[in-house]
């Protein structure tokens, strides 16, 4: 809650880390200012690549009391403006699951290791991000919470599957580690409803904790305001749910 007296200050910058295979890779970093102890969390980028959006979204996870890092997943591939080296990425047949979830254990290593940090440590995707975040924490321990927004690909077929993507995370179900958000549009096609309830049927058998909302009149990518899928009403409901479940198992 929000008071007019209160202190707010907040610090962002690139900085470095260690990624998958002891590989150093950059990140956009940014924390509340203050002793704390904070909570923290791990930014999967999207396919469009490691963007403004995800700076954006960096800092408003920072201005929420969280220290927060975006690692861009798409180092390797070189740089450019985050369209060109997303285009190289798409080219390329995309990036290797494993060498995400090495980046993204990385990440959340860098900001559990902090003196500031209450030691709990979530982690959020939109759209392959929010994929790769899913098997993220289904292969790695130590994820207290994930948001999966609009994850496409979850659910794949065995000729979806590729060197790259050799597992359907869907099958990784029963090694989730900690509690699951997710938030999907009713209109997308990627995961499509059908998708999106062979998900939580699968949640469901293995016992999981998951929270699911859905949207009527919202398809792929909601939340971005830059975008014409955008959509005011549902995305302001969904940026509340996902504090909302921060707050409770994070802080």
């Amino acid at each position: 809650m929000y008071q007019t007296d209160m202190y707010e200050g907040l610090l962002a910058e690139t900085v470095t880390m260690t990624g998958a295979n002891g590989d150093t890779i950059n990140a956009y970093f940014a924390r509340p200012l203050g002793a704390g102890p904070y909570p923290a969390m791990v930014l999967a980028h999207h396919m469009p690549g490691w963007d403004q959006w995800y700076r954006e979204v960096t800092l408003k996870f920072a201005h929420h009391g969280y220290i927060t890092i975006s690692p861009n997943l798409y180092f390797r591939t070189g740089h450019g403006t985050p369209e060109d080296v997303a285009a190289r990425v798409r080219a390329d047949g995309g990036v290797s699951d494993t060498q995400v979830v090495g980046d993204l254990a990385g990440a959340m290593q860098y900001v559990r290791s902090l003196p500031y940090s209450n030691g709990k440590v979530g982690a959020f995707g939109t759209c392959s991000g929010g994929r790769h975040s899913y098997i993220a924490a289904c292969n790695t321990p130590g994820y207290d919470a994930i948001v999966d927004c609009w994850g496409g690909r979850v659910v794949m077929t065995p000729d979806q599957l590729s060197p790259k993507t050799p597992v359907s995370p869907l099958d990784l179900t029963r090694n989730l580690s900690c509690p699951i958000l997710g938030l999907f549009g009713n209109d997308d096609s990627s995961p499509t409803p059908e998708q999106v309830n062979q998900h939580e049927a699968e949640l469901k058998k293995h016992g999981k904790n998951y929270e699911f909302h859905r949207y009527d009149g919202a398809g792929h990518g909601f939340f971005y305001y830059d975008r014409a899928a955008y959509r005011q009403e549902q995305a302001m409901d969904g940026w509340q749910k996902v504090f909302a479940f921060l707050e409770k198992h994070l802080s």
